[in-house]
């Protein structure tokens, strides 16, 4: 075959291509969905004349909202049955209110309302969002009345939507195919019902933000595939169940600002990919930190914050040289800061200690934190000894909070330096000798502030 004859067959299906992909060749939207998106774009905002502004095919030319295929499925059966039907185009994905750069698509009004034909009409969707949609509305949206979606769901996703009130169970029947749960910042309320565990393809439940309550059912381990859990910022309570630690495929895991009590599960032990793990401000009782947190090679970030686990910071930071972030203020912790945090931890940018009831040094191996890290928060403890700051690194703006702790010497080795503490700023300049601090700021010291508080420690001892 020589060049002529190859680039003759190049162009011809190069045009062959576009003609099939142009607008006036691709089937129509089914009828029925277009009627029933009209009703919902009303139901969403009556004050658009939507029917008026978009009156043609809107899988062509509606708003940036939708998404349109046709259903090989059907389309394969008509071929096998010998159908020489018309083939159209059906409505797979559907978002609505406000997206990430905050322009609305469509704008939702402070009369809002869910039509009932939303849940009935598409039978093909795949993905349906609402995001800061209804979070004005006069009345509270119900759904308790509403059927249920198709089956064909595979995302279901309403961020902050505070006026959609109704328990989990009946806006979840049927959802046999779902991959991906969010649910944040809504108002469902009730507990996790059961059908839950039904949803062996779910690799995303996010619940956080709601008025979920009760205990977490055991079945929930049977989501094999899950990746991610976050139920944070609900009324959960009772003991976290093991089955939890069967979520063999979790990678962020945050049950956070709940009512949890008891132990946390040792079963935990067995998630070998988790990456971040969430559990303060709940009410894990006196067990002190979990040993297992030392087999998790890969993880990024851990929050034990607001619990009262009590005990000692144990040795098991060998394994976790990879961590950026660890969150143990308000323990009840008691003994010294293991050196070995030093040691390992070369990746950390925020270490929060505070609010507990340590005592000792600072280790010296914190040389390397200290002149890294964003923030290392000591403060409200019983540390003593000296500590050196230096500020550089590359890094930014340091936070170093050391108030709090009688006994505990300042040593700045840098000529200048850019620091913050609660929520003041000041520029700290080479301080001559060594300065202690009790409960006080180290970071807000000049040599004017360094003559008052010497003069305050004269008078009143």
């Amino acid at each position: 075959m020589d060049d002529s004859m190859v680039t003759f067959l190049v162009i011809w299906f190069i045009i062959l291509f576009f003609f099939v992909l142009s607008p006036e060749n691709k089937p129509p939207l089914h009828p029925y969905e277009q009627n029933a998106l009209y009703h919902v774009l009303n139901s969403l905002n009556p004050t658009i004349p939507w029917r008026t502004l978009f009156p043609d095919d809107l899988c062509l030319s509606a708003p940036h909202l939708l998404v349109c295929d046709y259903n090989p499925t059907s389309h394969h059966h008509q071929q096998q049955n010998g159908q020489n039907q018309t083939l159209n185009l059906h409505i797979v994905e559907l978002t609505f209110g406000y997206i990430s750069d905050q322009t609305p698509i469509p704008p939702c009004s402070l009369n809002a309302t869910l039509s009932p034909l939303l849940f009935a009409s598409f039978p093909y969707l795949r993905k349906l969002l609402f995001s800061k949609c209804f979070n004005d509305t006069q009345k509270p949206i119900q759904l308790l009345t509403f059927s249920s979606f198709p089956p064909s769901l595979q995302e279901l996703v309403f961020i902050d939507n505070p006026s959609v009130v109704s328990p989990l169970e009946p806006f979840l029947r049927n959802l046999t195919s779902l991959k991906k749960l969010v649910l944040t910042g809504n108002g469902f309320y009730g507990e996790l019902p059961p059908l839950i565990s039904g949803f062996h393809d779910v690799e995303e439940l996010s619940l956080s933000r709601n008025n979920l309550s009760g205990e977490v059912p055991g079945s929930i381990g049977m989501l094999k595939k899950l990746e991610i859990l976050d139920l944070s910022h609900n009324k959960f309570n009772g003991c976290v169940p093991e089955q939890v630690g069967d979520l063999i495929s979790l990678v962020k895991l945050n049950l956070s600002r709940n009512e949890f009590g008891c132990k946390i599960p040792e079963s935990f032990i067995q998630l070998k990919n988790l990456e971040f793990l969430d559990l303060s401000f709940n009410h894990f009782g006196n067990f002190g930190v979990p040993l297992f947190l030392g087999e998790f090679p890969k993880m990024k970030e851990v929050h034990l914050t607001g619990n009262s686990l009590s005990g000692k910071i144990p040795e098991i930071w060998g394994k976790l040289g990879g961590v950026e972030k660890i969150g143990f203020s308000k323990l009840g912790l008691v003994g010294e800061i293991p050196a070995s945090m030093g040691v390992y931890l070369k990746n950390l940018t925020y270490l929060g200690l505070d609010n507990n009831n340590l005592e000792g040094p600072v280790p010296g191996e914190f040389g390397f934190l200290l002149k890294l890290a964003n923030e290392i928060n000591l403060e409200n403890n019983n540390l003593s000894g000296r500590v050196t700051f230096i500020c550089g690194g590359g890094v930014g703006q340091k936070k170093l909070k050391l108030a709090g702790n009688i006994g505990l010497y300042l040593e700045n080795n840098n000529d200048s330096c850019s620091c913050e503490n609660g929520g003041n700023s000041a520029h700290c300049k080479t301080i001559p000798g060594d300065v202690i601090f009790n409960g006080v700021s180290v970071q807000l010291f000049d040599p004017l502030m360094l003559v008052l508080v010497l003069i305050i420690l004269f008078v009143f001892t």
